[in-house]
């Protein structure tokens, strides 16, 4: 049995920002990161459009606000000393009706009491940036940025073994057991003794707290899907270009996205995923749906937002449909300038009540950390909520 101090389950980006914090804030403390995959950031880390959020659209005073900030500031900081490339590209939010320039109002003085360099923008302004872009009135957001997270990973955990700590790969955690002075995890490769668990298990994470105690959140699995841009389009869109999202639903909608290798995606949209890790359409885990579709929260937010996902399905059966959301943003787009591109899964957690939870969530109990939920902007805010997760910890 191997000891640690601390044991992060989970090799995404908030688990080895977790354990790079670790090794920076506690040299000589044993950290170890077990993680069920060969390989690092296989999942939602790996799988979302690499972009560096502004922290715009987040409620002041929030997890999600106050982290991606200051996680930003120290993402590019990073970037930077570790010579990863990154851009600060900004993007464009637009209004493509007046009852949208009024809804952009609240998320331009959200941002500015976030202190995001934000300004409101007409529609001579809006055809400079993004000429192909239609639009009555824009949000222009010149500090959002474009990186490759899996870059970012790797140099994580080059940093966390250099300082001494350990990454595990193909180990499954399926068991925990508290002691008086430590947790015993159990997993697909025997046990492991730990002082301190950090669970940021991501799409598995209520799993994980049920290990030990009861998880007040469930984790729905939502899939978004992609589109990329023929190399012949790519002059459609510049950098990035977003719509003005609906307040009381906690995805921003399909939006074009320019990334750090020079592809445009176009997405996502957002639909229940059939499991946990149901990238493709006709992935099951009958077990994984079951226990979906019989929790009653589920039920409760599908009968609040009938229409919306009704939408979403018709999107993601219907590339006609799709189309025609890309073209409200940008109207000289065509089906033909559009192939496939790998889809992501969001771990959204959900409330019993059926509120869908809109900032990070973590819960915290004696040895034991969980990080319940932590979708977009976890990657901008990373290292920040890395941050966060060791001041928690009596060490």
């Amino acid at each position: 049995m191997y000891f640690s101090d601390v044991t992060i389950v989970g090799g995404g980006i908030i688990g080895l920002a977790t354990a790079y914090q670790l090794v920076r804030r506690f040299p000589g403390k044993r950290v170890v990161i077990l993680e069920k995959e060969d390989r690092v950031a296989e999942h939602q880390t790996g799988r979302n459009s690499g972009v560096l959020h502004s922290g715009i659209y987040y409620k002041p005073g929030s997890l999600k606000a106050a982290n991606c900030r200051e996680g930003k500031r120290e993402m590019e900081a990073f970037c930077e000393a570790e010579d990863i490339p990154y851009e600060i590209c900004g993007k464009v939010i637009v209004a493509v009706d007046d009852a949208e320039v009024s809804r952009m109002e609240g998320i331009l003085a959200r941002g500015q009491e976030n202190g995001v360099r934000c300004e409101l923008i007409g529609q001579d302004r809006l055809r400079e940036l993004e000429p192909n872009s239609a639009g009555v009135a824009a949000i222009h957001v010149p500090e959002t940025g474009i990186v490759n997270y899996r870059s970012v990973c790797r140099r994580l955990v080059e940093i966390v073994e250099e300082g001494g700590g350990k990454l595990v790969t193909g180990v499954k955690v399926i068991g925990m057991k508290r002691r008086s002075s430590s947790v015993i995890l159990e997993s697909s490769d025997g046990e492991w003794e730990s002082e301190m668990v950090v669970n940021c298990a991501g799409l598995y994470s209520d799993r994980v707290t049920a290990m030990s105690e009861k998880a007040e959140v469930r984790i729905i699995p939502f899939r978004g899907e992609y589109f990329e841009l023929k190399p012949e389009a790519h002059h459609l869109c510049r950098n990035l270009i977003y719509p003005v999202p609906d307040p009381a639903f906690p995805f921003l909608g399909v939006h074009f996205t320019r990334t750090i290798n020079g592809s445009v995606e176009c997405g996502p949209n957002a639909v229940l995923a059939l499991a946990r890790e149901g990238y493709r359409k006709t992935d099951v885990n009958f077990g994984e749906l079951w226990e979906t579709l019989t929790y009653p929260a589920l039920w409760k937010i599908t009968t609040r937002y009938w229409r919306v996902a009704a939408g979403e399905m018709w999107r993601s059966l219907s590339k006609r449909a799709f189309v025609r959301a890309l073209q409200r943003l940008v109207p000289d787009i065509r089906s033909e300038h559009l192939e496939p591109a790998p889809a992501g899964i969001r771990a959204q957690a959900l409330e019993p009540d059926g509120t869908l939870v809109d900032d990070f969530f973590i819960q915290q109990s004696e040895r034991v950390i969980n990080v319940s939920n932590a979708p977009s902007p976890a990657a901008t805010a990373s290292l920040n909520i890395g941050h966060l997760i060791v001041e928690r910890l009596p060490l």
